[in-house]
């Protein structure tokens, strides 16, 4: 019998070590943030805390400073702080505790933007659906590495494909997807909640089957942070690659790997590219240059901004390779670019050069700002015209 007790002692033992994060007190469990429709309520227990901020990507900033609102105490410690006219989206959220940013610990949910590790919630209703899973066929998300002749490393990038792919011989289209200056090639599946996209549209038959191809657009960095052999390293968004050129003249090695590793519909009329901030940049100049690569093109909320011409040959002559482009012809030319965007100026300034050669685009101007709230709306709006 004492052997049985001291055996069962050591099981629990190792119980309780293996779960040391696991709340064995018996205490009610805080709720945060506690959604109700469109009512969230958001606390947090810190009861020697003198002031605790709730801020919010939802929130106005005030100039480059974020938003943030006050939480209010009550007699057991706990701060809260409630809203109820969050319009359905996913929306990331933190803590400020006498002036240090921190998580929710009662939200085990958390996504990293840039160097920035926050919580996130979804408030659910129409505009929201296609960010959720749902009972329906699932595509597969595999990380790859390809070989960069021009970068001289093997490169990292993400890859979609449709459900059914591996069970069929059949050949899809492709969508090549990229990211802006904070991200990787991990922040379209994240914060841009791209596969979720893509087998609800899929599903509901509004979008064709495709590849989707999500590429790192930091040619010095080989892969997301801590995922190559660069290490843990401070993260930083400003790489010395920007407007360096190297991605648009190496992008093709990119597109090779893809044909040669999938089966693919290799022609213009199967190919789409698209970006937002950055990689709307990057999109246009990519498209500019290959002329008869992509009969698709997207720019969301793209960062026009006046590259250094002399650093490479791809930022030179845009106009007569917007020319050629458009003698080419190609089915879709797609422009958003939200009301408040600190861009929207520089895209309008591109939108009068393409308005005086009459080179025919789609135009969108929503509200709100330079924001994942409105490059998931794009990417729903742009992926169901491909490959039409």
């Amino acid at each position: 019998m004492k052997i049985r007790y001291t055996i069962y002692s050591l099981m629990l033992g190792s119980l309780m070590f293996a779960q040391e994060s696991l709340n064995f007190s018996g205490k009610k469990a805080i709720i945060s943030p506690e959604i109700n429709g469109k009512n969230i309520t958001f606390r947090l227990l810190a009861p020697e805390a003198k002031t605790v901020k709730l801020q919010g990507n939802w929130m106005p900033g005030k100039g480059w400073e974020a938003g943030t609102v006050e939480l209010q105490k009550d007699q057991d410690g706990i701060w809260s702080f409630s809203k109820n006219d969050l319009n359905p989206d996913i929306y990331t959220y933190s803590f400020i505790v006498d002036g240090v940013k921190a998580n929710d610990p009662n939200n085990a949910y958390q996504v990293r933007d840039v160097s920035s590790i926050m919580n996130m919630f979804l408030v659910d209703g129409k505009e929201s659906e296609n960010y959720q899973v749902h009972n329906i066929p699932h595509g597969t998300v595999s990380k790859r590495w390809y070989k960069s002749n021009g970068l001289k490393e093997d490169r990292r990038l993400t890859v979609y494909t449709p459900p059914g792919y591996e069970n069929s011989k059949e050949k899809y289209p492709v969508l090549y997807l990229l990211h802006g200056m904070g991200g990787d090639e991990e922040a379209w599946m994240t914060l841009g909640r791209a596969s979720q996209i893509l087998d609800n549209l899929i599903a509901q038959g509004k979008a064709k089957p495709m590849i989707v191809v999500m590429p790192n657009g930091h040619t010095s960095n080989a892969a997301a942070p801590g995922e190559s052999s660069k290490g843990f390293y401070k993260i930083d968004m400003r790489t010395p690659d920007i407007f360096s050129g190297d991605m648009e003249t190496y992008f093709k090695e990119i597109m090779d790997f893809t044909e040669a590793n999938y089966r693919t519909k290799a022609d213009a009329k199967n190919r789409a590219i698209a970006g937002l901030s950055m990689g709307g940049f990057h999109s246009l100049y990519i498209s500019a240059n290959q002329p008869k690569t992509f009969d698709y093109v997207g720019l969301f909320s793209p960062a026009i901004l006046p590259p250094d011409e002399k650093k490479s040959p791809i930022y030179q002559n845009l106009d007569s390779k917007l020319k050629t482009q458009q003698n080419n012809t190609y089915k879709l030319y797609w422009i958003g670019i939200g009301k408040t965007d600190f861009l929207y100026k520089n895209v309008s300034d591109y939108r009068q050069k393409l308005d005086k050669m009459n080179f025919n685009y789609q135009y969108v101007e929503s509200e709100g700002g330079h924001t994942w709230s409105n490059w998931r709306t794009y990417l729903n709006e742009f992926i169901p015209q491909l490959f039409k």
